[in-house]
């Protein structure tokens, strides 16, 4: 019970820590100027809105598991929008890094919808990653009753992310400067 408690107190440290510093990297690293290199990443918004829409039909997959008792496959799933978004997040830092601001250039009503749905996408998805990070936690120590009390609140805020990504990708389109 104690080493249990240990773990579980060192899983916590660790999800804080990493709740904290992505963030503050992703920050620093969008202010910083662009490397000019923009050429080079510049498939990386599909690739982006790709990744997105397949954690969410990672996610929606896992929940038709969980739902049907198929505990196993579930679990593949999690991992499996965890790793896609894992890996979203790093090609979204080396675009941003090789790119300048790309400005939203559409007018009239769909201006403030894009900004609104832009402005939640932003403050979920950095909301997500210590609930993602508990809940896999949770799930992967068979902490079955926590995950399920953390997981029924990180699964629509995910989804939400993940499908918000797609349609943020959908708005800027037209805009991107190649």
């Amino acid at each position: 019970m104690e080493q249990s408690h240990a773990r579980d107190k060192r899983a916590t440290y660790v999800i804080i820590a990493l709740s904290i510093i992505v963030p503050i990297v992703v920050a620093i690293l969008m202010l910083l100027p662009d490397t000019g290199a923009a050429e080079s990443v510049r498939n990386l918004p599909l690739f982006h809105a790709t990744l997105n829409g397949l954690t969410a039909a990672s996610l929606l997959t896992g929940f038709y598991f969980i739902k049907n008792g198929k505990m196993i496959n579930h679990r593949f799933c999690m991992i499996l929008a965890f790793a896609l978004s894992s890996v979203f997040l790093v090609s979204y830092i080396i675009y941003h890094y090789n790119t300048g601001h790309t400005s939203f250039g559409g007018e009239g009503w769909i201006r403030p919808v894009y900004f609104t749905l832009l402005i939640s996408h932003i403050i979920l998805a950095t909301a997500i990653l210590p609930m993602a990070l508990l809940s896999m936690y949770r799930g992967l120590a068979n902490q079955i009753s926590k995950h399920k009390s953390i997981a029924k609140w990180t699964f629509p805020i995910w989804l939400y992310v993940a499908i918000s990504g797609v349609l943020v990708y959908l708005l800027m389109r037209p805009y991107y400067p190649f």
